[in-house]
């Protein structure tokens, strides 16, 4: 871009000449759904779940047909995109209970666009730590309204805030954290904002509401038929929140982003949810790309051509895009892992944004250089028994030929599988120790207490 604003001009057709006015910094908008299936949206191919709101938004857009995410859990992955770091650099490896939660050492991408000048919102889920200092709106956020762990029921309003306060009222958290969100748009056009629209849309508890069970009378599987009208849920407050871009003129203006924070859970041992991962292998807790590649898109009408985008990107990415859309300049002493992916986006830079993806995970490991993935992971992927299972030996796949992760290339290219492993290695040197233990949290990061049966309740 030859301006790091992006410049509006109004038309005086009762003077009639045009007018310039001030040079507007760009709207941004992070939106995040949590536990999707990376094969549950209809630009993914999806049959059973009708998502024209984000499908619309794909459209308008580019699609990361090989978009990922840091973590393969909840808040690990959430950290990371807040951050713009790998989480594993700052201790935050594994979900946090109690105490735990984003170090205090850590900068937020709402602190460095607060101080720029931006109005700064989170809607939905935070799961970065229910301490006091903790809290959003100590973390760079001027309004918060949504819950603090790490799952919540949807009818429930006990423990949704706003701000440090208990609301009084909750219908649906879905349908109430798309009206905050289009109310946080409404309320905030005269300066430019950041909002942070944090779904807890398709996590466990199942909840989903009677009329939009209704729609899928032919979904027999009662946890499939209540994670579509949950998926339905979110796409229908997205598709509001969209409308009301329009309908203020922000459309044009605004940065949006989708992802989710990391795959579907499928694996038993882990609380599932119904959501599918085809065509990829792997589950929500694996370093498979069933539990790391995501739904992902980023869209800007008039800035960013739409299309698809087949090169590995990060979601530690679309925090470094940002800053680099509102003008924050980026220095060393950030030590941000993501890059500004629009010179990408435009033609500019034609190779890949980053040398290697890496992942840890515990004993779990990953990394993704080109088209080949060396990968450990969760040997419960492959027995789907329940039962925790030692993590699996080394592996080494080619994602072009072999999305699916089912032809181990190991043995006949011991070569690229040493290459590979010497870059992670050198990667992982890098990283601190986590700070908590994978098992301080429970199988999904639940509330104590969450319902863990499918409830539905009539809207």
């Amino acid at each position: 871009m030859k301006s790091k604003y992006f410049i509006t001009s109004l038309l005086l057709s009762s003077f009639g000449f045009a007018h310039a006015v001030q040079p507007v910094r760009p709207n941004i908008l992070f939106i995040v759904g949590d536990d999707m299936g990376y094969g549950d949206v209809g630009f993914h191919k999806c049959i059973d779940i009708p998502t024209p709101n984000l499908d619309a938004l794909a459209a308008s857009g580019v699609q990361f047909t090989s978009g990922y995410v840091s973590g393969p859990y909840c808040s690990p992955s959430r950290a990371g995109l807040l951050t713009g770091r790998y989480q594993e650099r700052f201790g935050h490896e594994f979900n946090p209970t109690g105490n735990q939660g984003l170090p205090l050492t850590e900068t937020t991408i709402a602190d460095r666009l607060k101080a720029a000048g931006y109005v700064t919102g989170l809607v939905g889920k935070w799961h970065l730590g229910a301490q006091p200092a903790m809290h959003p709106q100590q973390r760079g956020f001027d309004e918060f309204f949504g819950f603090l762990g790490g799952s919540h029921s949807y009818f429930n309003l006990t423990g949704i805030l706003r701000g440090t306060e208990q609301v009084n009222e909750l219908d649906y958290t879905t349908d109430a954290f798309g009206r905050e969100a289009v109310s946080f748009i409404d309320r905030h056009q005269t300066k430019p904002w950041f909002l942070y629209l944090a779904f807890n849309a398709v996590h466990t508890p199942m909840n989903a509401t009677d009329d939009r069970l209704a729609k899928f009378p032919n979904i027999q599987d009662p946890q499939r038929r209540t994670y579509d009208a949950m998926m339905l849920a979110m796409d229908e407050a997205i598709g509001k929140v969209r409308a009301k871009l329009v309908e203020a003129g922000l459309d044009k203006n605004t940065l949006v982003i989708f992802i989710s924070d990391n795959g579907g859970p499928t694996m038993k041992g882990v609380t599932v949810n119904g959501s599918s991962n085809l065509p990829l292998r792997g589950s929500k807790r694996t370093t498979l790309e069933g539990g790391i590649r995501v739904p992902y898109v980023v869209s800007w009408p008039g800035q960013i051509k739409p299309g698809i985008y087949h090169l590995p990107a990060i979601q530690l990415d679309l925090t470094a895009t940002a800053l680099a859309v509102a003008g924050v300049k980026v220095n060393p002493a950030m030590k941000l892992d993501g890059v500004n992916l629009l010179p990408y986006l435009s033609g500019k830079n034609s190779g890949a944004p980053h040398k290697a993806l890496y992942w840890r995970f515990g004993q779990q490991m990953a990394i993704r250089q080109g088209d080949f993935k060396l990968v450990r992971y969760d040997g419960n992927a492959d027995t789907n028994s329940g039962v925790r299972q030692p993590v699996s030996a080394t592996k080494l796949y080619n994602l072009h030929e072999d999305i699916g992760e089912t032809r181990d290339l190991a043995d006949v290219m011991p070569e690229k599988v040493k290459e590979l492993q010497t870059l992670w290695d050198a990667w992982n040197a890098t990283l601190a120790k986590p700070l908590w233990g994978e098992g301080s949290g429970d199988s999904d990061g639940a509330e104590p207490g969450a319902p863990r049966k499918l409830r539905n309740k009539k809207k």
